[in-house]
C-alpha cells in the first residue's frame, strides 16, 4: 500500500502545495518541485482511537497516532532566481483524524474520507540548500523554523484533505463544514510564576516578562507583554473556532520574554469537550510542566443559531467586554464558501512578473 499512498502524496505536493507556495509570495511566482520521491519507509500507525459518543450516526471518527521517519528525495527550484534546494529526510509524529462521511446504503458503503491533525504535529525536516534559498529577496526574513509552521499548520485543522469516493456526495460541505461553536478565551491572570531573569551572573534571581501563546487548531494568539512580573494581569480576549470535537484541545504555553531566547514559564491543555459541557469555566489552572504557577482562565462555549432573533440580546451582553479584545467581540458568524470564477481579466502584474 505504500506505493500507492506516495503517489497520492505526490499528486498532494504537484497540484495543491506547490500552486500555494507560488500564490504566497510573488518571489515564489516560479516555484516548483523537480523531483518527490518519499523513500520505501512506510508510514507507521501506533494507536487507534475510534469515537463512539457525540458523533453523528452517518460518520465514523478515527484517531490515529502516526510517525514517519524516513529518507527521501524531494528537490525544488525557484526558476527566476536560479534557486534549487532539497529535503533529505522528514520526521512527522502527531495524531491524524480520519473521519468516514457520509455513510451510504451502497458499496462502497463510505461516500468520502476527510484528513487532518487535530493540532500541529511534530515536524523537523533536514534541509539542503536552505540557505541558498533563504538569501532569495523577499524570503530572507524567514528561517527554517517560520517555514515548519507554515507546513506543520497548512495540515492542521481547519485545513483538510478530502478524498470524494462517490460521485454524488458534496464534497465542498465536507471541505469546507460549518463550526461546531465558537470559544471565547478570557486571558485573564496569572499567579506565582517562575522568576527566570537573573542578575549578577545569575547570583541573584529577578523577575520575568511573562506572555502567552493560545492555539486552537492551527489558529493561534500571542498576548502582550508584562514587565517584570511574576503575577501578571493580561485581562485579554480571543475568539477562536472549533471545527472538531471531541478531540479538540485548547493549548496555552507561557514564556518570558529575552532578548535571546524566550523562557518557558508552564503550560496548560484543557479538552474543548468540557468546556462544551459546562458552556461557563471560570478557574485557576495549574501550570504544567513547571514547579509553580497558576492561570486564570474564563472560557465561554458559544453555539451557532440559525436564525438573528437572538441578536439584540447577544449585542448587550458583549458591551462589557468589548473593550478588552483586540477587534471587539464577535455577535455573529459569516461564512462566504468561494466556489470558482470564470472569465477574469489577464492580469498585467502578473504579465510585469513574468517578464521582468
Amino acid at each position: 500500500w505504500w506505493p500507492f499512498i506516495c503517489q497520492f502524496i505526490e499528486k498532494l505536493f504537484r497540484e495543491t502545495i506547490e500552486p500555494a507556495v507560488r500564490g504566497a509570495n510573488n518571489h515564489l511566482s516560479t516555484f516548483s518541485f523537480t523531483k518527490i520521491d518519499i523513500g520505501h519507509q512506510p508510514l507507521r500507525i501506533n494507536g487507534v482511537k475510534v469515537y463512539t459518543e457525540n458523533v453523528d450516526k452517518r460518520q465514523i471518527i478515527l484517531d490515529l497516532q502516526i510517525s514517519f521517519v524516513g529518507n527521501c528525495e524531494i528537490d525544488l527550484e525557484i526558476k527566476r532566481y536560479f534557486c534549487r534546494a532539497g529535503v533529505k529526510s522528514i520526521q512527522i509524529h502527531g495524531t491524524m483524524r480520519v473521519i468516514l462521511e457520509p455513510l451510504i446504503g451502497d458499496m462502497p458503503l463510505i461516500g468520502a474520507l476527510s484528513l487532518f491533525f487535530l493540532r500541529k504535529p511534530l515536524l523537523e525536516i533536514n534541509w539542503t540548500g536552505l540557505t541558498n534559498l533563504l538569501d532569495v529577496p523577499g524570503l530572507n526574513g524567514l528561517s527554517d523554523t517560520i517555514i515548519l509552521d507554515i507546513i506543520s499548520n497548512y495540515l492542521v485543522l481547519p485545513n483538510r484533505i478530502t478524498v470524494p469516493l462517490v460521485s454524488e456526495v458534496q464534497i465542498a460541505q465536507l471541505r469546507f463544514p460549518i463550526p461546531k461553536g465558537v470559544l471565547r478565551i478570557h486571558f485573564i491572570e496569572a499567579q506565582d510564576l517562575e522568576g527566570k531573569d537573573t542578575y549578577l551572573k545569575g547570583l541573584v534571581k529577578g523577575k520575568s516578562d511573562p506572555y502567552g501563546i493560545i492555539r486552537v487548531g492551527n489558529q493561534i494568539f500571542q498576548s502582550k507583554v508584562i514587565k517584570e512580573n511574576l503575577n501578571p494581569k493580561w485581562n485579554e480576549v480571543y475568539e477562536a473556532l472549533v471545527y472538531e470535537h471531541p478531540g479538540q484541545e485548547l493549548e496555552i504555553e507561557l514564556f518570558d520574554e529575552d532578548p535571546d531566547k524566550d523562557d518557558f514559564l508552564g503550560s496548560l491543555m484543557i479538552d474543548l469537550i468540557e468546556v462544551e459541557k459546562e458552556r461557563l469555566l471560570d478557574e485557576w489552572f495549574t501550570l504544567d510542566e513547571v514547579s509553580k504557577g497558576k492561570l486564570h482562565l474564563k472560557l465561554e462555549w458559544l453555539t451557532l443559531m440559525p436564525t438573528a432573533d437572538n441578536l439584540d440580546k447577544v449585542l448587550t451582553s458583549i458591551r462589557a467586554d468589548k473593550d478588552q479584545a483586540n477587534d471587539g467581540l464577535s455577535s455573529a458568524l459569516l461564512i462566504l464558501y468561494l466556489d470558482s470564477a470564470r472569465n477574469l481579466p489577464v492580469s498585467y502584474v502578473l504579465m510585469d512578473t513574468l517578464l521582468s
